[in-house]
């Protein structure tokens, strides 16, 4: 990641060019973009991917650096549990084929990018 990709005014902007660093690392890992920022009154998913025959939900955070804790230290459970919600529905509504699912986390902290696959299951 380039460090200029990072240098906007606000919040959104930046959060924005996160999730484009985000996206391009998930690629170059080998995912398939399916969708992104799905939106419904339960909240919003950042990406829905496919890994091979595995449907992913990602979830990017970012932070500038890590003087209050990484990008991934943001997740919560109550963001888990938040994610995994608009996940189920997101399957009920677009009912895509899949033989499993799970949860990623793309952490963008300054200028690292973590990648954490598996990082929650429902029910856990």
């Amino acid at each position: 990641m380039r460090a200029e990709e990072l240098e906007v005014s606000s919040t959104v902007d930046r959060g924005s060019a996160a999730e484009r660093v985000a996206v391009r690392e998930l690629v170059r890992m080998g995912y398939r973009i399916v969708e992104r920022n799905f939106r419904c009154s339960a909240g919003e998913l950042d990406v829905i991917a496919r890994d091979g025959q595995t449907l992913v939900f990602v979830e990017i955070r970012s932070r500038r650096d890590d003087r209050f804790g990484s990008a991934l230290e943001a997740v919560s459970r109550a963001k888990q549990h938040q994610v995994s919600r608009v996940a189920a529905i997101y399957v009920a509504l677009r009912r895509p084929k899949f033989d499993t699912c799970r949860f990623d986390v793309v952490g963008v902290t300054g200028d690292r990018i973590d990648v954490i696959q598996d990082a929650w299951r429902i029910g856990m």
